[in-house]
């Protein structure tokens, strides 16, 4: 019971984790760098990827074809608001964002925030943790044998959840520094 619930929470951290990281630039052009613009669209706040076609140009550069072609200038003035370090150039027809290639400096500062997006998560995990065992600990049903086991369920779950984070900060670190 404590154990399925640990889990559905670590479950979250990591994908909350892994949005995060799809965010973070790497030089080459993603389309999840623009998930969280949200366009003013009659009237309403819509998300980009709703009212909008985003396609990756040649890895440097991401081309938003809206599906109301008076959209474009809404499109144009959320990505200039968003202020996301992105200029977008607007031709008429579709909505251009260019993707400047970062410099080693640069990667190194976006690798140390990637790092601190993992440490972060790994706090998130053993707090899961600290509040699963101190639920099993006021357990009146176990014994002592069975809260012990119970709680090494818990941190064996906790020690394979922290290697995901260091795995994929790591992957997100090497694609970061590849050029």
């Amino acid at each position: 019971m404590y154990y399925d619930l640990a889990q559905e929470k670590m479950d979250a951290a990591i994908r909350s984790l892994n949005n995060e990281l799809n965010k973070v630039r790497t030089g080459r052009a993603n389309t999840s760098l623009l998930d969280s613009i949200e366009v003013l669209y009659y009237g309403a706040m819509t998300p980009l990827n709703q009212i909008a076609g985003l396609s990756v140009v040649e890895g440097t550069q991401i081309v938003i074809k809206p599906y109301d072609a008076n959209a474009l200038k809404d499109i144009d003035q959320a990505i200039h608001k968003a202020d996301i370090g992105f200029v977008p150039v607007n031709d008429g027809t579709v909505v251009r964002v260019n993707i400047p290639a970062l410099t080693e400096d640069v990667r190194k500062t976006i690798v140390k925030d990637v790092e601190k997006l993992g440490e972060s998560s790994k706090v998130i995990i053993r707090n899961i943790r600290r509040d699963a065992n101190s639920d099993i600990s006021k357990e009146d049903d176990y014994t002592e044998d069975e809260v012990f086991n119970e709680q090494k369920r818990i941190q064996d779950l906790t020690d394979a959840y922290v290697k995901k984070i260091e795995e994929q900060v790591k992957a997100k670190s090497a694609e970061v520094l590849t050029i």
